[in-house]
């Protein structure tokens, strides 16, 4: 805490002026805030005056706050301590429909050469150079852009799936068609996916979270190797089971399909298995694992469904690997064993919850909603139909 730089000693006219807008109650809340702070940073009081943290955490008030109050106190008087600020508000240009078109076309297009992307101040000079407008303030441009919903600074990493594609639409529909199957003890659907998790140590002890002070942690650490985690969800059941390997081979995958089939689920007649399309989950990573009449007994009980090719959203074990990592992995985690720990501990409350994924989406939705992936087919019905006509 940083020494007093400025100290309240009030009068006894002051005090009696400063506990009646207290008392009364009649006073801006801002004022009557100041008024506490002054009555409490009294130094002619007998306990002397009371520190900002003391102060700040018997009103709540930001220690900022304080310390403003004091030196206002000091160098201005007692009115302009009690009394805030007046805030002067920019007043803003209002553009008319075509400038702000305009406005918007420049924010949507590719930012100037040098410039990774668009900024408001940048937006504002570049409407002045094109002579739109002969003066506009950032906060102007910031007005437009939030009117029409835009924020030319971000950016988002996407997948995005090739248009009119039938292989991608066709896969989508299985899936989704899938997802919309009752539940039946026979025929579980269990969604699987993989993730990684790099392990990571402290170089520096962390300092602990203190009153008015956050957890500190260094920014220096120590790489302690890669875990590949294997998620498979039973999203109707609400049951999840996590594993952590060291590599992610097709040895690895070929032991979570046997897993399933003789441990998690030995007396289904068939496990619907949703997955995406990596490179190791192919049928043929039993047959490198296993003996062949091991690997056909397992692959008898799967029955394989894949998402399309940059449709692994379809998969529901995505959104349970975003929870694990939203709710237990996002932290620095030093080896294995308290990986396992962690994660064992995250899945078993879960469990008991029986946490499930509420999918919406639909193949009705899809074929409205992505209408632009699926094949135009006008052409062809004209060929056929001339054909017939002939």
């Amino acid at each position: 805490m940083p020494a007093k730089r400025y100290k309240v000693k009030l009068s006894e006219e002051e005090r009696q002026k400063l506990e009646q807008i207290t008392k009364n109650g009649k006073s801006a809340a801002a004022k009557i805030n100041h008024a506490h702070i002054l009555l409490k940073a009294d130094e002619n009081q007998e306990e002397g005056g009371w520190k900002e943290q003391s102060i700040s955490d018997i009103f709540n008030i930001s220690i900022r706050t304080i310390e403003r109050v004091r030196q206002r106190f000091v160098e201005e008087g007692l009115y302009n301590a009690l009394v805030p600020r007046p805030r002067h508000t920019l007043k803003l240009k209002k553009l008319d429909r075509e400038t702000e078109a305009h406005l918007i076309a420049i924010a949507c297009s590719s930012p100037p050469e040098g410039r990774s992307r668009w900024t408001l101040r940048l937006l504002a000079d570049q409407i002045v150079t094109m002579g739109y407008v002969e003066s506009i303030s950032h906060e102007s441009v910031r007005q437009v852009l939030k009117k029409n919903e835009l924020k030319p600074w971000l950016n988002a990493s996407w997948v995005i799936p090739p248009e009119a594609n039938a292989e991608f639409v066709c896969q989508m529909e299985e899936i989704l068609d899938l997802y919309t199957l009752p539940y039946d003890p026979d025929y579980p659907l269990v969604c699987l996916d993989e993730s990684s998790k790099q392990l990571i140590s402290e170089v520096r002890p962390p300092i602990p979270a203190s009153t008015g002070q956050v957890e500190r942690y260094d920014y220096e650490y120590q790489r302690e190797g890669v875990c590949n985690l294997f998620m498979m969800f039973e999203p109707l059941v609400g049951c999840r089971h996590v594993v952590v390997t060291d590599h992610r081979t097709q040895i690895d995958y070929a032991h979570q399909i046997k897993y399933l089939v003789d441990q998690r689920y030995p007396h289904a007649i068939k496990i619907r298995l949703t997955q995406d399309n990596l490179n190791t989950h192919v049928k043929a990573s039993l047959y490198k694992a296993f003996l062949p009449s091991e690997a056909r007994r397992i692959l008898d009980k799967i029955e394989f469904h894949y998402t399309p090719k940059h449709g692994s959203w379809l998969n529901m074990a995505e959104i349970e690997l975003s929870v694990l990592n939203r709710q237990c992995l996002d932290r620095r985690i030093p080896d294995k064993q308290l990986l396992i720990q962690e994660i064992s501990a995250w899945q078993n409350c879960r469990n008991s919850l029986s946490c499930k994924v509420n999918w919406q989406f639909t193949t009705a939705d899809a074929r409205i909603k992505l209408h632009r992936l699926y094949p135009s087919i006008i052409t062809s019905l004209s060929t056929s139909l001339s054909f017939a006509v002939s």
